[in-house]
């Protein structure tokens, strides 16, 4: 098989559309990132890579809480929305419902299927962007997007950021069974 080159780039699929919210001053501020995964299992964490100009990152640094929001494919309108607009410039606190979990400083989106609610554990410095490691502290899913008492991602629907052609997604069909197709 023939492989094109073509040099450094960011390309890793799937990429999760999530929406970061974090207290700017006294108001809920939220920003769309792709470059968001989990870092580890204990603690459970997660990490999100955002450009050191980003209002939220301010808003992380200030509460040192932060939230990922994991949106459905039928909010990507405001998802793209809150991707091309800075907090500096306009007020994206009424955007949303918005309700605080344990942590009282990490803005939650009552509108995604997953909340996450996270304690910044650390921060690194990566040049152009600041990669923030957070303890998940609490999880919050959507009752409707819940069968046999764990979450259904068919249900969630959650928005897929598609890098190189720079649009939006959905999951698509099963392949096989996690940790079992292997062992045929």
């Amino acid at each position: 098989m023939e492989k094109s080159k073509l040099g450094p780039q960011t390309l890793l699929y799937p990429m999760p559309a999530v929406l970061v919210g974090a207290m700017v001053g006294e108001k809920p501020n939220f920003m769309t990132a792709a470059w968001c995964g989990i870092a580890a299992s204990k603690p459970p964490a997660i990490s999100v890579a955002l450009q050191k100009i980003r209002h939220t990152l301010k808003g992380i640094k200030e509460h040192d809480t932060f939230s990922i929001n994991v949106p459905s494919t039928t909010i990507a309108k405001q998802v793209d929305y809150c991707g091309i607009y800075s907090g500096k410039k306009r007020d994206k606190s009424e955007l949303f419902n918005v309700f605080f979990g344990v942590l009282k400083t990490a803005p939650l989106i009552q509108e995604c299927a997953v909340n996450l609610e996270c304690q910044v554990i650390h921060t690194l410095d990566l040049k152009s962007h600041e990669l923030v490691i957070g303890e998940i502290i609490e999880t919050y899913v959507t009752k409707d997007c819940v069968t046999d008492e764990k979450p259904d991602p068919e249900k969630i629907d959650p928005l897929i950021y598609t890098p190189g052609v720079m649009q939006y997604q959905r999951l698509g069909e099963i392949v096989g069974k996690a940790f079992h197709m292997g062992k045929d």
